[in-house]
């Protein structure tokens, strides 16, 4: 039998995840075509048809299935060394699969990459961007960053920064519809919604030294932060956000803050999820230890400085 070959086995373990070939095609530059001779290549090598394939799907063998389980070992395996050799050469390499919100990806982390890219040169990036919630490891994702309280699950959550909120409008939307002076005033506005969390329709102040939460709604709702922002500056309706989110609409002026003396900003952590163990992995630490520094030194910036770049 010939020895298999790393490349194959991470093209089969990877079409495993992804479902097709041409799912892992498109990921890899790839052709389908090209993607099925790996796997055939590695067949060949084991003597054994680990993949039954149709016009509609692939579907494991029972020979598949087992080596299955050994392939994610010989993957991990060679990983660990991977680290471990970039660790003892002090140079952090290799992919990086990152998952966070719209708004996190465009107000904070875009801005950051060519500094994060220019320390870290080895290190490349996929990033996707989602404000519904993944599940990390079903997606293979190396570092989940979350805004707000996570659920309880077996990743590693390493504390990032904190986020406040803000409620806010356009002065078009002020103009037209009048601004409210107390929270209870907000039954009678537009509020701008993110979709598949039914705490954020509830808004948080205080009245007469208790906590008290204000039931909202409106015409439009989105999964995206962004959307929501941008639907808000165009004057349609009231947005309560992260202080990241709208820290340029409202240095401009395109948006006007409301209800501050009343309102409950309700920090919230910004949180690094990650598998247990993979959080040593050299790629993975400095991009969280990267995140975490900006944070430190006063998340509220976006871009770069130039004593940053020095540093």
């Amino acid at each position: 039998m010939k020895q298999p070959l790393v490349p194959e086995i991470a093209i089969f373990v990877r079409t495993l995840e992804l479902g097709s070939f041409a799912a892992v095609a498109q990921e890899t530059g790839f052709t389908s075509s090209g993607i099925s001779r790996a796997v055939s290549r590695l067949e060949d090598s084991l003597g054994a048809t680990l993949l039954h394939r149709s016009t509609r799907r692939l579907a494991l063998t029972p020979e598949g299935e087992a080596f299955a389980v050994h392939a994610r070992e010989i993957l991990a395996a060679v990983e660990a060394a991977e680290a471990e050799v970039s660790k003892v050469m002090g140079r952090p390499r290799g992919h990086l699969r990152v998952n966070c919100g719209t708004a996190f990806a465009r107000h904070k982390l875009a801005p950051l990459l060519p500094l994060l890219l220019e320390r870290y040169p080895g290190v490349t990036l996929d990033i996707a961007v989602s404000d519904r919630r993944i599940d990390p490891l079903a997606e293979q994702t190396d570092v989940t960053v979350r805004v707000g309280a996570l659920a309880d699950s077996d990743l590693v959550a390493i504390r990032l920064g904190t986020v406040r909120r803000i409620i806010a409008a356009s002065p078009g939307y002020l103009a037209a519809r009048g601004r409210p002076r107390r929270p209870r005033e907000l039954s009678e506005h537009d509020c701008l919604l993110l979709s598949g969390f039914s705490r954020q329709a509830l808004w948080p102040f205080r009245e007469g030294g208790r906590r008290i939460e204000i039931a909202v709604k409106g015409s439009v709702t989105s999964d995206s932060a962004d959307t929501l922002l941008e639907a808000a500056i165009a004057g349609v309706g009231l947005i309560r956000l992260g202080d990241f989110l709208g820290t340029e609409a409202l240095a401009s002026g395109q948006l006007v803050p409301l209800l501050a003396e009343d309102h409950e900003d309700d920090p919230q952590p910004i949180t690094a999820l990650v598998s247990p163990g993979r959080q040593s992995i050299p790629r993975v630490r400095v991009f969280i230890d990267f995140l975490k520094d900006h944070f430190a030194r006063g998340g509220d910036k976006t871009a770069p400085t130039a004593e940053d770049r020095k540093s």
